[in-house]
């Protein structure tokens, strides 16, 4: 069995620097900002509100919208990172060290394994390896929160689009892993799609949410 190039060109970086990438990623994902801001802030603990995960929208369910600003830029942040500073030494290193990014964010060793549903951090990892996918992503995002004010309406759509672009913008390998995360990110909203569905779903700003 032959693998793509770019494959085998990951392969030959080296296993110290791949476990490196997979390692600080992973670590630097799992920082759960949403949960320490709003300690630091006395707004209690955000997993005992709305969806329970530490994001940037559950964050804003406490009302206090620069603390959901930090949060979501910091999770941003903590995707562009790894990605890109692995990017300068291989860019599907880059990639590999955004996927463990993600992964850390929605399943943190420190809380259990139940951190956000990682869409912030997946548009970090889009950022450092694809200006193009990380434009589109944000577009539909705030164009569909926009429409519709439904905030995971608007990750929804952003992660199943984004993919059809990265297989014309990235290498194979990096388009696979953002496939992966794009597939895992809608799975975190099955909930959410429920929601939708029966017409229960919270809108951005409303009442209920």
């Amino acid at each position: 069995m032959s693998f793509p190039p770019d494959i085998v060109a990951l392969h030959n970086i080296g296993p110290g620097w791949i476990a490196a990438a997979a390692i600080f990623g992973y670590l630097l994902g799992s920082i759960p900002f949403g949960l320490i801001f709003t300690r630091l802030a006395g707004l209690g603990d955000v997993r005992a509100v709305g969806s329970g995960n530490t994001g940037a929208t559950n964050v804003l369910r406490l009302g206090n919208r620069k603390i959901a600003l930090a949060t979501l830029l910091c999770d941003i942040v903590k995707g562009a990172l790894p990605a890109g500073f692995f990017a300068f030494i291989a860019f599907n290193l880059g990639t590999f060290a955004g996927f463990f990014a993600v992964i850390g964010h929605i399943f943190p060793i420190w809380l259990k394994f139940r951190g956000g549903k990682g869409v912030a951090t997946y548009l970090g990892v889009l950022l450092a390896v694809s200006w193009f996918c990380a434009l589109l992503f944000a577009l539909v995002w705030l164009g569909t929160a926009r429409l519709g004010r439904y905030s995971s309406l608007a990750a929804l759509l952003a992660a199943f689009i984004t993919p059809f672009f990265a297989f014309f913008t990235v290498p194979y390998f990096s388009f696979l892993l953002l496939t992966l995360l794009a597939i895992l990110i809608i799975g975190r909203h099955k909930d959410n799609i429920k929601r939708l569905l029966n017409g229960t779903e919270s809108r951005i700003n409303s009442k209920k949410a």
